[in-house]
């Protein structure tokens, strides 16, 4: 947070070496390496409040905020799109949590998610979404260098919230050091985390404090083959039923009638999941495959 707090406007430097860009359509957003243009300065609005003291709006040089919408960048893809919009009501998706790791800041949605800046083939390549890396190769795509372009004349005093004072059943204080890991864990921390701690952060932020695990899924083309060099979407899952799981995954993806597979690491082959997942909640890889075609 404090690489802002002088700032009344930035760019923000992407990992691979790019600049968060606003489109000339005034709704997209994406990498650029032209970091002279105006389109790649946005403007920092502080939100004056002591349970957002550690919260920012970014503005886009068309008067918009940067926005993590709930729609798809591709269907069965991971990631949702980051808009420039202009909403009515000034909710949760346009509030970026600043967490520096570094000299560098990670900006993290209330959901827990991250604005990432997409590599690879098109259409990824200088793409812009928001979600949760989970592979070591792609934990760097969520870094970015934060340039002063204009800064403020009386920059904000952070404030601190205020102690929060929990008490037992019977009304004794328990004290702000009794505070519970299920109260804790959206917190923000502007220190580092090493990756591992990251990782662990993201899980429980996603599992939230049940028993539960993380599904990792892909959709299989018409052919019954998936694109092994794109991640696979995340979603915790509390239980052991596949049919619970399917119905997630056909309300997840809009599919009808499909059939939940692990692929085989011996041949590659894809075998449908019977009744019960695994029952020591370990992560899973699965596959998504619509009707008919297996």
């Amino acid at each position: 947070m404090d690489l802002f707090y002088k700032a009344k406007a930035v760019r923000l430097r992407s990992y691979h070496e790019k600049y968060l860009t606003a489109e000339e359509d005034e709704e997209t957003v994406i990498q650029d390496r032209d970091g002279a243009s105006k389109n790649a300065t946005w403007t920092v609005e502080f939100i004056n409040s002591p349970e957002k003291y550690n919260i920012i709006r970014l503005k886009s040089c068309y008067n918009k905020y940067l926005t993590a919408s709930n729609q798809r960048f591709l269907l069965g893809m991971t990631g949702r799109k980051v808009l420039q919009t202009l909403p009515q009501r000034l909710d949760s998706s346009i509030e970026w949590e600043p967490i520096r790791e570094g000299h560098q800041v990670k900006l993290r949605t209330k959901q827990g998610q991250f604005l990432r800046a997409n590599d690879s083939i098109p259409p990824w390549r200088n793409s812009v979404t928001h979600n949760i890396p989970h592979r070591t190769s792609t934990q760097d795509w969520i870094l970015w260098d934060v340039d002063v372009v204009e800064i403020l004349v009386h920059s904000p005093v952070p404030k601190e919230p205020p102690p929060l004072v929990y008490h037992d059943h019977e009304g004794s204080n328990l004290g702000s050091e009794s505070i519970s890991r299920s109260s804790s864990v959206y917190s923000a921390s502007a220190a580092s985390f090493s990756r591992q701690e990251s990782e662990e952060f993201l899980a429980s932020s996603l599992i939230k404090f049940g028993d539960g695990r993380l599904i990792y899924y892909h959709i299989a083309n018409e052919y019954g083959e998936i694109n092994e060099g794109v991640e696979g979407v995340c979603i915790p899952f509390k239980g052991n039923s596949v049919e619970e799981l399917t119905k997630i995954l056909e309300e997840e993806t809009g599919l009808e009638d499909i059939t939940v597979c692990t692929k085989s690491s011996l041949n590659g082959k894809l075998y449908p999941l019977h009744l019960q997942l695994p029952p020591n909640n370990a992560n899973m890889d699965v596959v998504v495959v619509p009707s008919g075609l297996i």
